[in-house]
This record gives structure tokens, C-alpha cells and sequence, in this order.
């Protein structure tokens, strides 16, 4: 079975780690834009990340018959540095570049009022280009951060079908299927969900609008999530191939393909 990674984290992870999610399946990932661990000092440095994304990973991933694609922003936990402006300034040139389908991962960390209006402004800039918009809600008091965040987008008047909510948990789900957005799930198992978990959601809840994905970085994460939910949803009994299908490929490729640059064949 096919399937798409639609938020990978792909430049901390290995060769092998391609290797094995062209093996179990993945045709496509999606790698959003993140805090690598340490606090950028300068506007130079989020170019220089940028243009890794765009071309070594997306060059690296080609190697194992992946397609990669990008989205670019400046992540929530760097939305209070001063030159967050700035930042946003110079990733403006970055944004018509051939392989970059969105803007994510925006939204909240700390739900301030400076991480606010940076993710007003991305989402306008997302919204201008009609590009699909990846927001991340918060690690903590994730609730209140998705009630924020639906809020401003409501506010700000953006098309819901094109951006995905990430990272929910069993205590936000139903909020954010009160939207027209994309429901982003995350398997990151000491932070977020587990494979049993997510697919305990689809299961309650159905698979419409659901997109599950690893969000793999460096910390303890899986760049083989997807297909182990796949793997535990066929394993069940209680899911069609069908339904699989349609969280595993179906669902992020018809929230991918309002980017005009999502190139993949269906």
C-alpha cells in the first residue's frame, strides 16, 4: 500500500532511515519546517536551513524513490526572538521555490502574545498563496492553544480546508472536529500519541478529514509511524483496506494537492 508522511522531520534522520520508509510503503513525505534544538541568532542561519530542506533532503530522499516536499516557517518556539520579522521577510523569496507546497509547522508554544502575531501573519502569507498550512498546537495546555487557535483562524477569515491541525490528542479531538480543518495526529510516544492510541481515535471517530503522521526528529520519534498504523488498523479486523487507505495516502494527498506543486500521481 502506498502511502504519504505528511510531517517528517527528515534532515536529523539517517540514510536508513529512507531505506526503511521506501521499503514499508511511504512514496512521499512531507518535511515541515522546526526548532532543531537550539535558538537560531540569525536570519542567515534559517536561510541556510531552508535551502537544506529544499535541496540536500529533498535530493537525498530521491535516492530511495521518496518524493520530498517542504514547508517553510518560523516555528512557534523561535516566534519570540526579535528578528522574527525579519525572518519572515527573507522566507518570503524561499516560498516559490519548486518543491515547497506549504507553510508549517506555525502556532503556538507558550500561547503569547508575541507567538500570536507571528502566527497571524504566516497564516495570511499561507492564505495570500492559497497554500496548505500545517499548524502545530501546543505541547502544554493544548486545549486552551486549539481554542486560540481556532479562534484566529476563524478570525482571520482562512480557508479551513487547506490547513491541517496537528498533534491532537483524546482531549482536543472533538474540538477540532468542530472545524472544516484537516486533523492531524502525531505518533510520538512520550509526548503525544501512541499507534494504539491514534488508531483508538479512528476508530471512535472515523477516518474523515484524520491525517496521522511521526513528526520525526531527534528526539525519541519513529519515521516508520505511519505505516505501523496502517499495520495495527489492518490487524484490528474493524478497518476495510479501503479506510486504511484513506488515512494512510488518501487523506493528506487531498490536503497536499492544494498546493499546486504537490506533483504526486495519484
Amino acid at each position: 500500500m502506498r502511502m504519504i508522511e505528511p510531517h517528517i522531520h527528515t534532515m536529523v534522520r539517517t540514510t536508513d532511515d529512507y531505506f526503511n520508509m521506501a521499503v514499508a510503503g511511504i512514496v512521499a513525505c512531507v518535511e515541515p519546517s522546526f526548532w532543531s534544538g537550539l535558538d537560531r541568532r540569525a536570519v542567515a542561519c534559517f536561510e541556510d536551513y531552508w535551502e537544506h530542506m529544499i535541496t540536500t533532503e529533498t535530493a537525498r530522499a530521491a535516492k530511495y524513490g521518496v518524493r520530498h516536499y517542504v514547508m517553510l516557517s518560523l516555528n512557534p518556539k523561535e516566534a519570540r526572538n526579535g528578528m522574527a520579522h525579519d525572518v519572515l521577510d527573507s522566507m518570503e523569496k524561499f516560498l516559490d521555490r519548486e518543491n515547497v507546497v506549504g507553510i508549517g509547522e506555525i502556532g503556538f508554544d507558550l500561547i503569547t502574545s508575541q507567538e500570536e502575531e507571528i502566527f497571524r501573519r504566516q497564516l495570511r502569507m499561507g492564505n495570500e498563496r492559497k497554500m496548505p498550512i500545517c499548524i502545530h498546537s501546543p505541547h502544554q495546555n493544548k486545549l486552551k492553544g486549539i481554542e486560540r487557535i481556532i479562534e484566529i483562524i476563524e478570525d482571520e477569515g482562512v480557508a479551513q480546508e487547506r490547513i491541517v491541525i496537528d498533534h491532537n490528542t483524546e482531549e482536543t479531538i472533538e474540538l477540532s472536529l468542530q472545524t472544516k480543518c484537516w486533523l492531524g495526529m502525531t505518533v510520538y510516544y512520550v509526548t503525544k500519541l501512541s499507534a494504539e492510541r491514534a488508531v483508538a481515535i479512528i476508530g471512535r471517530y472515523g477516518a474523515e478529514r484524520m491525517i496521522v503522521n511521526g513528526s520525526a526528529d531527534w528526539g525519541y520519534s519513529d519515521p516508520l509511524a505511519v505505516p505501523k498504523v496502517a499495520m495495527l488498523m489492518r490487524k484490528s479486523g474493524d478497518f476495510s483496506e479501503q479506510i486504511i487507505r484513506q488515512v494512510v495516502f488518501a487523506n493528506p494527498y487531498n490536503f497536499l494537492k492544494n498546493s499546486a506543486k504537490f506533483d504526486l500521481p495519484e
